[in-house]
């Protein structure tokens, strides 16, 4: 059974994966890039866990930005290894973040669960349902 599974199925399973977990991240990332410059600021701050206090809502739109068009090309299997990357360092700047203001890792093991989802995604691939496949194929 396992060999069947992975032989017909493995690409099938990375696809429900990715829009499953892309349509959560349009679902979290959507009020945060529809929150405009205040919010972004409060995301942007987290960068202060890496010292980097300068421009807040920068890279509180790039966070947002990332998490929801992220989630897009998740879904689309577009640019797909790209998206996780920033994806995956989205939700360490995050764990990051809660750690260092002593949250622990009850608060953090989410984002950290997912930054390595991310890793995982990006290493294996989008799968063969995806238009990266289309597109770059060998």
């Amino acid at each position: 059974m396992p060999k069947l599974l992975t032989k017909y199925f493995s690409d099938t399973g990375l696809l429900l994966l990715r829009v499953g977990i892309g349509f959560m991240y349009i679902y979290h990332g959507a009020p945060k890039i529809a929150g405009g410059p205040e919010k972004w600021e409060k995301l942007g701050l987290a960068m202060g866990a890496l010292g980097i206090d300068f421009m807040p809502v920068f890279w509180g739109f790039m966070a947002a930005s990332s998490e929801f068009f992220g989630a897009i090309c998740l879904i689309l299997g577009l640019v797909f290894r790209p998206a996780s990357f920033l994806m995956a360092a989205t939700m360490a700047t995050a764990a990051t973040m809660h750690l260092t203001r002593g949250d622990g890792l009850t608060v953090a093991s989410h984002a950290i669960e997912n930054c390595i989802l991310f890793i995982g995604l990006m290493i294996i691939g989008p799968g063969k349902y995806a238009i990266d496949e289309k597109l770059f194929k060998k």
